[in-house]
């Protein structure tokens, strides 16, 4: 299970029952009105059937890769197949993600490395490879827009898709241009996803962790009220654990308990959020999906294996978060004009810098010296100092159309541009590792 969803029921998709039910092949997206038992697909044989008999009405999908970043390198290097693998920091750091081999154990999501390691001894780990993982995310989320142009990102490994009305276009039910589209995942580019399908976004969020890896849940309207009675409260989006404790102590734990309540009652008494409370509790989600989110920064961090506290052991880190920080920017069209700085103390306390600049930059060269004033002012202020942690990013992102223009008052601002773009261009033919500057060796 992920999220805040708390303990989900696992439900059974994979064996179509008898009555009435429509089924839907996951092989071959083979669609049946049938009102026998069927046990294998007609065209295919496939055992891997969904029944559901408002199947072909529903099109609001939650579309979650799994173990994302475990998979991929699993894709990429064979040998890696059946070992258990753990994606994350060094030995200070913490679990990115982590196949389902090393779930078994114990082992997840945003777990200190130095108890990963302690539950499974055995695993293989990997550093985190974002700009690969970046690459494969991009290439998922343009299958997607290919069976609709309403695609919701919520990360780099999951989004929301409407597919309602593209039944005319596709020639089908979004049920079945769901499970063409993950087929195609899975065989273009290698990676196993889980679905769900509902008729808003919190319950698609919902059904996607039902039944993980390879997973397809379905959550029906006439079902909704009945299927959320029995989940613990935590279920619904927004409910952390400062709101769980208030509603245990008003004796409030299932959904169900808050299905009961008057929407006035829970408004009442938990102000804005009783009136989320009331209707999710019920099933009731108008939020549409958004094809874009717009990015409000970009950035790029990492955790040391020791503390760090002089400027000489900390630039080197920041010069590399810069450039990829760049590359996002230039990835992404995008430019910012303010750096922003950040850096953790070996006690945990965050502390941020940032400055605005005069132009818009998606440059390293100039991520980098502004990053650099910043960090050498924040060590003056903070002298004796460590950190464990340290990032560079922008904010107040604008179209990179408009990045980094000549500058009558620094001449050689043109030459460094040049520079890095003709880095970039060895970069793209010949990978990361082809070209470095010297203060990052």
């Amino acid at each position: 299970m992920t999220g805040s969803a708390g303990s989900l029921p696992k439900r059974d998709t994979e064996a179509a029952q008898g009555g009435s039910a429509q089924i839907l092949c996951r092989d071959c997206s083979t669609l049946t009105k049938a009102a026998t038992d069927r046990r294998r697909c007609t065209k295919c044989k496939s055992p891997r059937l969904i029944a559901h008999d408002e199947i072909f009405q529903l099109g609001v999908a939650h579309i979650d890769c799994d173990a994302f970043y475990a998979a991929i390198e699993k894709r990429d290097n064979p040998d890696l197949h059946d070992r258990p693998l753990i994606i994350g920091g060094g030995r200070r750091g913490v679990v990115s993600t982590c196949c389902y081999i090393a779930r078994i154990k114990g082992v997840h999501s945003a777990m200190p490395m130095f108890q990963a390691k302690k539950l499974c001894p055995e695993a293989i780990i990997l550093r985190p490879d974002m700009e690969k993982y970046q690459k494969v995310g991009y290439q998922i989320r343009e299958l997607m827009r290919q069976y609709t142009p309403l695609v919701e990102p919520l990360s780099i490994d999951e989004a929301f898709l409407d597919l309602r009305g593209t039944d005319r276009l596709h020639g089908g039910p979004p049920a079945q241009s769901l499970v063409q589209l993950v087929n195609r995942i899975e065989k273009d580019i290698g990676i196993a996803v889980s679905v769900g399908l509902s008729h808003n976004k919190f319950l698609a969020k919902l059904a996607s962790d039902l039944d993980k890896p390879r997973g397809f849940s379905v959550i029906g309207a006439a079902e909704t009220m009945n299927f959320l009675a029995d989940l613990p409260v935590t279920a619904i989006y927004g409910i952390g654990k400062s709101m769980q404790k208030k509603l245990s102590r008003d004796g409030i734990c299932t959904i169900g308990q808050l299905q009961k309540m008057d929407e006035r009652v829970l408004v009442a008494r938990y102000d804005s959020i009783g009136l989320r409370l009331a209707r999710l509790s019920r099933g009731q989600d108008s939020r549409k999906i958004v094809p874009q989110s717009v990015a409000k920064s970009i950035s790029s961090e990492t955790t040391f294996n020791e503390d760090l506290g002089t400027l000489g052991a900390l630039e080197k880190h920041l010069w590399e978060l810069s450039e990829r920080t760049a590359e996002r920017c230039k990835r992404k069209n995008m430019a910012g004009t303010t750096v922003v700085l950040k850096l953790k103390t070996s006690s945990f306390a965050t502390l941020t810098r940032n400055r605005a600049i005069s132009d818009p930059t998606q440059l390293a060269d100039t991520i980098f010296a502004v990053g650099k004033a910043l960090l050498t002012r924040l060590l003056a202020d903070k002298p004796g100092t460590k950190f464990r942690l340290i990032g560079i990013g922008l904010s107040g992102l604008v179209d990179g159309a408009n990045a980094d223009p000549p500058d009558l008052a620094d001449p050689d601002k043109t030459r460094r541009k040049a520079a890095e773009q003709a880095m970039d261009d060895l970069r793209d033919k010949f990978g990361r590792g082809a070209i470095k500057k010297g203060r990052s060796l």
